[in-house]
């Protein structure tokens, strides 16, 4: 709503679906004297306002988030500082609109990576969900976002403690007395399939002799016929059985 049509890119009558007036705050009714729309162009994208009712009596200019969103497939998001309108598909800024009051002004202004993206690259790493170094060294490379300082070397003590999934192992010096009285299981996923198409390895470490066995494997499920195939070997090999199996339950 607004009370300026010369704010409008384009103007008309009133059509029969227009309702006739609009009713404030304090029950009164101002005449609604024209419709229209206007069109806001930013580098990203075009935002539009439809079917805006001019009424002459209206002391502010009013926007529907909820049509407005609905018209131009974005987003709207609050801030202690102001607002920001977000394309809903890239999640790219299109706007921004600074506020220093007790409302959120609706002026529009275009996005500047200087000023909104422009932030030390541990802030970018906090903003961004503690995002990896990696990552966050192609979204600089991109331009997607700008970094006014780039400490990517910084520590990041949360990440530090979120990694921390159990206290630190005491050291032991306990060790089996006989050969398969205790044996050692884990199964390492590699981030690379191999030629041969192997991305699992499982290995198998005897605690008395410190032997060590190394079994690739196609899928994670192999694990299970792998081990039953070592139990036979030893039996057969080596005339025992295993006692005893410690895993991390992998």
């Amino acid at each position: 709503m607004t009370a300026d049509a010369g704010n409008l890119s384009s103007i008309s009558l009133p059509s029969s679906f227009t309702p006739s007036s609009i009713i404030v705050g304090n029950c009164a009714f101002l005449p609604i004297m024209a419709t229209g729309s206007h069109i806001f162009s930013f580098p990203q994208r075009n935002l539009l306002l439809n079917d805006v009712l001019v009424s002459p009596h209206i002391i502010k200019n009013l926007v529907s988030i909820r049509r407005f969103t609905t018209d131009n497939n974005c987003s709207v998001e609050f801030d202690p500082f102001g607002l920001s309108m977000k394309d809903l598909q890239t999640r790219n800024v299109i706007a921004r609109c600074n506020s220093s009051g007790g409302l959120y002004p609706f002026n529009f202004t275009p996005a500047s990576a200087s000023a909104l993206l422009a932030a030390p690259t541990s802030l970018w790493h906090r903003r961004l969900g503690h995002l990896g170094r990696e990552a966050l060294s192609k979204l600089i490379k991109s331009s997607v976002i700008s970094c006014n300082k780039d400490d990517l070397r910084h520590v990041c003590h949360a990440c530090q403690l979120g990694r921390h999934v159990r206290l630190p192992f005491g050291s032991s010096s306990s060790r089996a007395t006989h050969n398969f009285d205790l044996i050692h299981c884990d199964l390492w996923t590699s981030p690379i399939v191999s030629v041969s198409g192997y991305k699992y390895y499982l290995v198998i470490l005897d605690d008395c002799s410190h032997y060590i066995w190394t079994f690739p494997l196609h899928l994670k499920s192999d694990t299970f016929p792998t081990l039953t195939n070592f139990f036979a070997y030893v039996h057969t090999q080596f005339g025992t059985t295993v006692k005893s199996v410690q895993c991390d339950n992998g």
